[in-house]
């Protein structure tokens, strides 16, 4: 894990966004990852996917790409990842990943990507509202768009 009381400077902060159209369809997924300076876009499609598919996917090949463990924000537009993430998924992991209906937890490859990728890091995983104005939500969709779009 990482310390406590890391500078700052350690920080990474993250923005993610996927979707697809029409849903499900073809999709794609983006993720800006800020340290210090620099900053780094990753994107990627799938032919035949989901919305939920591509936010998963955005925060697993952003926290997969971190090479030392850091303090990451992770900004989401997602409600389904941040809750996913931030409090369901240890009821899926004690019902040995099955929801509350008893059924098998829907994109659970991806959650447990997610899971596995963020055990090194300190997260916190912040909710934005999507279409909203914030800019770098905003530059996350046109570059899953994109992505989407090939």
């Amino acid at each position: 894990m990482a310390s406590e009381t890391a500078p700052a400077s350690t920080t990474v902060e993250i923005w993610t966004d996927g979707g697809c159209k029409p849903n499900p369809g073809p999709g794609g997924w983006a993720a800006i990852l800020r340290y210090g300076g620099h900053e780094r876009e990753l994107s990627g499609r799938e032919a035949a996917t989901t919305n939920n598919r591509m936010e998963l996917t955005a925060a697993a090949m952003a926290l997969e790409s971190l090479k030392r463990p850091c303090r990451v924000v992770l900004h989401t537009d997602s409600e389904y990842l941040r809750n996913g993430i931030t409090r369901w998924h240890t009821g899926w992991v004690r019902k040995n990943w099955r929801n509350a209906a008893g059924d098998p937890v829907a994109n659970m490859d991806l959650w447990r990507r997610i899971l596995d990728a963020a055990k090194a890091h300190e997260i916190d995983w912040r909710w934005v509202r999507g279409h909203a104005g914030d800019a770098m939500n905003e530059r996350a969709d046109r570059l899953a768009t994109q992505a989407r779009d090939g």
